[in-house]
């Protein structure tokens, strides 16, 4: 398949030959299995402090005669802290169980618990290729929700990774056709639930993934455009093609990022 090559200024700079690794099947479920496990492989283990709620010893018998002093009195058989005690009196309080004050947690997170996930190297790869393959439909990207202009599936010049000023790159976007895909991903929608308090008050929708050969001044001018993101061809992962495992993502790779991926033969 041959795309054209634009210039930063929208010309018509020739075509060029996309390399194998865009003609695989697209595969939407090993797609999400990889995006599964770099989300899984990012997690932080967590939990409670082991002895939390055993700080103290519990006295807990089942035999009928040990509870003499509690018939007619309501009481349970609840495992139970001591406090005072004269002959078959007893002054105690529940102790050492998940129902009563000051007791462990009753399904508390463990550090033990395994997070992480695997998948095979030559399936990841392969997941990597079907997204690949995804970004350059346009039936695809379109679904996805992306507002892309007609032109698009396109590459960009290589001047277009020399860029240096921010307010640049953005007319330089608009210029090619994603006025309308820029303004979509200036909206945000304040999340619901407590992760507001937690750092992430704000959803941003996801735009354009620009995909450079190596790091250049593009790499730090189109870093703060809302929604935009930007990697060399080696950070290219199944995430940053299919969000949230949601294949079509608008990319736009530039001219050497094309022949680097086919003379090193990324991926394959």
């Amino acid at each position: 398949m041959k795309l054209n090559i634009l210039s930063s200024k929208n010309e018509n700079k020739g075509s060029m030959e996309l390399p194998s690794q865009f003609s695989e099947p697209v595969r939407a479920d090993l797609i999400k299995r990889a995006v599964e496990a770099l989300q899984a492989n990012r997690r932080q283990v967590y939990g409670i402090y082991e002895r939390a709620g055993k700080g103290h010893g519990v006295y807990v018998s089942k035999r009928r005669r040990d509870y003499k002093a509690t018939y007619g009195h309501g009481g349970s058989r609840t495992p139970r802290k001591i406090m005072s005690r004269n002959g078959s009196q007893i002054n105690y309080v529940g102790a050492g169980v998940a129902m009563t004050v000051g007791g462990r947690s009753a399904h508390a997170p463990l550090t033990q618990k395994t997070l992480y996930k695997k998948i095979n190297a030559v399936e990841n790869r392969k997941a990597i290729r079907s997204a690949l393959s995804a970004v350059i439909s346009k039936t695809e990207v379109a679904n996805r929700g992306h507002k892309i202009p007609a032109s698009y599936p396109f590459i960009a010049s290589d001047d277009f990774e020399s860029i240096s000023k921010t307010k640049d790159v953005i007319s330089i976007l608009q210029s090619l056709g994603f006025k309308d895909e820029l303004a979509r991903c200036e909206v945000t929608k304040t999340r619901a639930g407590v992760g507001k308090l937690r750092g992430r008050r704000k959803i941003t929708k996801k735009g354009p993934l620009l995909v450079v050969s190596k790091s250049c001044p593009l790499s730090k001018s189109a870093n703060n455009i809302p929604g935009v993101e930007i990697c060399t061809v080696k950070q290219l992962n199944a995430e940053l093609l299919a969000p949230g495992a949601a294949p079509g993502r608008a990319t736009i790779f530039t001219q050497s990022a094309i022949k680097q991926m086919e003379s090193e033969r990324v991926f394959l």
